[in-house]
């Protein structure tokens, strides 16, 4: 995958991701009140430091509890994604959610994930004809 392709792939999962935060937040009651060019704003910040903090913190926590994760048969993964969704959510401005509602997002916002990348093109090897 060349670089022009890596940031189309970014943004991409940038913006679902803020799609995925701000659908989780309307759902499962989190609070916020602010205009609709400042709730746009507001959620596209939190998308790119939910991003940041599955590309960067996520790995770690993941390694560091892997015997959890094991004892549980992977039930602790959905531990560990709430998280991250609770902490994304607490380092964003103007957003309010509680712990166990991020873990219910964390599913949505997976699931918005996976829908996408299923239409994406940049997930899928090239056929070599």
């Amino acid at each position: 995958m060349g670089k022009k392709e890596e940031k189309v792939s970014f943004l991409i999962r940038w913006v679902t991701c803020s799609i995925g935060l701000w659908i989780a937040v309307r759902l499962f009651g989190g609070e916020y009140s602010m205009s609709w060019w400042q709730e746009v704003l507001t959620f596209l910040l939190a998308g790119l430091i939910f991003s940041i903090v599955n590309s960067v913190i996520r790995p770690l926590v993941v390694i560091l509890s892997l015997p959890f994760v094991l004892v549980t048969m992977g039930l602790f993964m959905l531990l560990i994604n709430g998280f991250m969704v609770w902490l994304a959510i607490l380092l964003a401005p103007n957003i309010k959610m509680d712990f166990g509602w991020a873990i219910i997002s964390s599913l949505v916002i997976s699931l918005i994930n996976y829908i996408v990348s299923g239409f994406s093109d940049f997930n899928k090897e090239e056929k070599i004809s």
